[in-house]
């Protein structure tokens, strides 16, 4: 018999996050972004219940080719375009829109030989300084794709670095200096726009644009930290299972784990959930980090090792080996979980292991 950890993908919770974007989005194009293996739920469970979208945001070609042969025939956006001139054949036959961040992808598309011409998206840098041309080099990008044969839709696009600050928060590169900067690159030019990524989309109504780009909302994380993924209406898509294999009494002053970083206080009952790092779950998860066992909140105690996590059951004197256990999901935001561990739900959700067995729900 496997190990008893598991974790469960809501496919109905998933249609319901799309629509909530579509309906946040107003009418717009809705690229639904399912790069990283869609955040760690599986790209063709993905593409199958985010076919109300209007296409689907990944990275590589090998995730976009996958996407074709399960049958999305509808429009696919590489999210950091082509690297060699090969990809651009590839793209081509596969019918890609590639993104075009840096001068080298504009050589390959000129010295090109393609069937047809592909859709781009040209993108601008105008603060999150990671992909993107700044305003000295913006416009010679724009005329070149232009005058570029094996162009075809062009689409101008930039990302923000803080669509997830509260509104009139201070600080640097806010969403309205990241579209004035916009602005001050592309006025008059004719081409759709696309801006909003799932923190503008839904905190951000002053972001207008022709398409819009949900991740994490669409696999019901929050957006950003000043709201519940509760309080924006998405809901859990992943939820994290196991069961206690073990359980221990120890006395006031005994250690539990590597390191002895849990030292008990008063007798206790420490209980042995079968999910560790190797599965997913943070190693550097702190002392008290909820998890529900048997539907009770318990907190960890002890350090996280490869395959075992030790939980305080003292407040919970029925539980037993084989109760059950959840780590994350439907009871237990994601967020909340990750927030404690000094990192974010996207963390947690791709770094799902391969070795954990997945099933799907249509609740």
């Amino acid at each position: 018999m496997p190990r008893p950890v598991s974790a469960e993908i809501d496919l109905l919770a998933m249609r319901r996050n799309l629509e909530l974007s579509r309906r946040h989005a107003g009418g717009r194009f809705v690229w639904a972004v399912v790069k990283a293996n869609a955040y760690g739920h599986g790209l063709l469970r993905a593409a199958r219940a985010f076919a109300d979208a209007s296409g689907l945001a990944l990275l590589d070609l090998d995730e976009a080719q996958r996407a074709r042969d399960a049958g999305w025939s509808r429009p696919i956006l590489l999210l950091e375009g082509c690297f060699e001139a090969r990809d651009l054949l590839t793209a081509s036959v596969l019918k890609l829109t590639v993104v075009v961040h840096e001068a080298s992808q504009i050589d390959m598309l000129e010295r090109a030989r393609l069937a047809s011409p592909i859709d781009v998206y040209l993108k601008f840098n105008t603060g999150m300084n990671r992909l993107g041309f700044d305003s000295q080099h913006a416009g010679t990008a724009y005329k070149r794709l232009k005058a570029c044969a094996n162009v075809g839709q062009m689409t101008l696009m930039i990302h923000f670095a803080n669509a997830d600050r509260m509104a009139g928060a201070s600080g640097p590169t806010e969403v309205a200096e990241q579209l004035d900067g916009f602005q001050s690159i592309a006025a008059g030019w004719p081409e759709p726009r696309s801006f909003a990524n799932s923190a503008a989309l839904f905190l951000r109504p002053e972001v207008q644009g022709n398409s819009v780009r949900p991740g994490i909302a669409l696999y019901g994380a929050a957006t950003d930290e000043s709201h519940t993924a509760a309080q924006l209406g998405v809901m859990p898509v992943m939820t994290l299972h196991s069961r206690l294999i073990a359980v221990q009494n120890i006395s006031a002053g005994q250690a539990v784990g590597y390191g002895s970083r849990f030292q008990a206080s008063r007798p206790t009952r420490i209980g042995v959930v079968a999910c560790g790092y190797a599965d997913g779950y943070p190693r550097h998860a702190p002392d008290g980090t909820p998890v529900l066992v048997d539907g009770v909140r318990v907190p960890v105690a002890g350090r996280v090792s490869m395959d075992m996590i030790t939980v305080d059951l003292t407040s919970t004197p029925g539980a037993t080996v084989g109760s059950k256990v959840e780590l994350w999901g439907n009871n237990l935001p994601i967020d909340e979980v990750a927030n404690l561990c000094g990192t974010v739900g996207y963390e947690l959700m791709c770094a799902l292991a391969p070795r954990v067995p997945v099933t799907e729900k249509n609740s």
